[in-house]
């Protein structure tokens, strides 16, 4: 199944949610966070296409860098006694990635309830634009013994200003 169109395009006029490190998907109208990545020759697998569970810590480096774009940093978030592991994910595979491809990928805070989180990625080829793959993953709020608590103040101030 083809994916729908994303059509990302600089924000200009929405500090902090610049160009620099936010789009705007000019079809869908959503505000996304976008990260330049590169493969290395160890994403790939024998068919020589990135191994399909690396684009799991692709969507970590979207997560963790629109964290800390938006001045709350996953280390800060531990430090005050959280945690959020994945309890759910989903990876809709369009097109392969090979050794040494450039990729952006565009992450957004999706779903929020009282003790889970979600989001939502887009990886696109850097250079065509083309829908690598698209997915999601969801998190429980956790204390740092285990047990699920509600979502720390601050992750729930950022669900809230992310612009739509």
């Amino acid at each position: 199944m083809r994916p729908a169109p994303f059509k990302p395009e600089a924000i200009t006029t929405n500090p902090p949610f610049d160009g620099t490190h936010f789009v705007r998907d000019t079809v869908g109208k959503l505000v996304w966070h976008k990260v330049f990545n590169r493969t290395l020759y160890a994403d790939t697998d024998r068919s020589e296409v990135v191994y399909h569970a690396n684009y799991l810590r692709y969507y970590e480096l979207g997560r963790a860098s629109l964290m800390r774009d938006v001045g709350y940093p996953y280390k800060e978030v531990e430090d005050s006694g959280y945690v959020y592991p994945i309890i759910n994910l989903g990876v809709s595979y369009h097109s392969p990635l090979y050794y040494d491809d450039p990729m952006w990928i565009y992450t957004r805070p999706a779903e929020i309830s009282r003790v889970k989180v979600a989001f939502n990625y887009i990886i696109t080829h850097a250079d065509t634009g083309k829908i690598i793959c698209t997915g999601f993953t969801q998190h429980c709020a956790m204390s740092k013994s285990g047990w699920p608590v509600a979502v720390d103040k601050k992750t729930v101030h950022m669900w809230e200003t992310f612009p739509k």
